[in-house]
């Protein structure tokens, strides 16, 4: 058995990047599943900057489903996917098999957010369409009204790729709303925007592709531009600052796997925890962030919040 595979066993990793795509894949979805099903993992959640990836998950439980990984989807509102709109989002947490098969997130703008198209070295005009929250942490309509829908299905609300500062408001505001079900990517945040965050009851996730050699390469997340974010990678000993910030008890681990310059998913999750492990992190807590944790916040199983 390899270093670290009882890590993977069972767990849950809620952040793969299989769906079709402008840039390569090491793993389609179906590929994603059988490999998933192979390390005896738990379930897979799906992200796709270009389509609501409920959709896929819900044909991938269809055909699969006797493999014992539950597989769920959402939607990022990208403009391609309809764009950050009520519509759009009631849509896709309808969207699927019958019932049950619904988006499992709605999530904002990934790589048409201010904050990321800045750190692209966007042009202005680029910037200008763009989501972003004001700098008086007022979030602007249609969003509390998607987090409502999000509460109302018992949907998580993922924030996006927003800056900490608009990821505190953004959770704050769901907390105000009663809405308990909220992800945010935290991995480049500060340590008090990490603090005020998990505070506000949302979850903080960490991904492994932050710590690669992928974060130097131009990629076309959402067009046929070729951009890198400003910032490179992370060491692992930075992240664990972070989630240490966190606390344990509100992280996620995930691959954040599936583009062809990184290993394909449940590999790239085992290296992950291995690198947990070297930080000191013990088993407990690492089965408390890469299985309880994404397990209560998207429903694996049924399980509630």
């Amino acid at each position: 058995m390899m270093p670290g595979s009882q890590y993977v066993t069972g767990a849950i990793d809620c952040h793969i990047h299989a769906c079709p795509h402008l840039n390569g894949r090491s793993v389609n979805v179906f590929e994603a599943v059988r490999q998933a099903a192979a390390a005896g993992m738990k379930a897979i959640g799906l992200m796709d900057n270009f389509a609501n990836s409920g959709g896929y998950a819900a044909l991938a439980m269809s055909e699969l489903g006797h493999l014992g990984v539950e597989v769920f989807g959402g939607l990022i509102m990208q403009p391609v996917c309809g764009g950050v709109t009520a519509a759009a989002a009631r849509a896709a947490l309808g969207y699927g098999y019958g019932p049950g098969t619904g988006a499992r997130y709605i999530s904002l703008p990934t790589h048409h957010t201010r904050y990321i198209s800045e750190r692209e070295g966007r042009s202005p005009a680029f910037l200008e369409t763009t989501f972003w929250v004001p700098e008086n942490g007022v979030v602007p309509d249609p969003v509390p009204e998607i987090m409502d829908l999000c509460a109302a299905a018992d949907a998580v609300f993922d924030c996006g790729h927003v800056s900490g500062r608009e990821a505190v408001a953004l959770a704050e505001t769901a907390q105000k709303r009663g809405l308990t079900r909220v992800r945010t990517h935290c991995s480049r945040y500060t340590t008090d925007e990490i603090r005020a965050i998990t505070a506000a009851g949302a979850y903080a996730e960490f991904s492994f592709y932050i710590l690669t050699h992928a974060t130097s390469v131009g990629l076309t997340h959402v067009d046929q531009e070729k951009h890198k974010v400003a910032g490179g990678n992370m060491t692992i000993t930075q992240m664990a600052e972070r989630i240490r910030a966190a606390g344990t008890d509100h992280v996620i681990l995930s691959s954040d796997c599936g583009i062809f310059l990184l290993p394909p998913p449940v590999e790239g999750f085992r290296e992950f925890m291995l690198l947990a492990e070297a930080e000191d992190f013990t088993p407990a807590e690492i089965r408390q962030m890469n299985t309880i944790n994404p397990g209560r916040l998207f429903r694996v199983g049924g399980v509630a919040a």
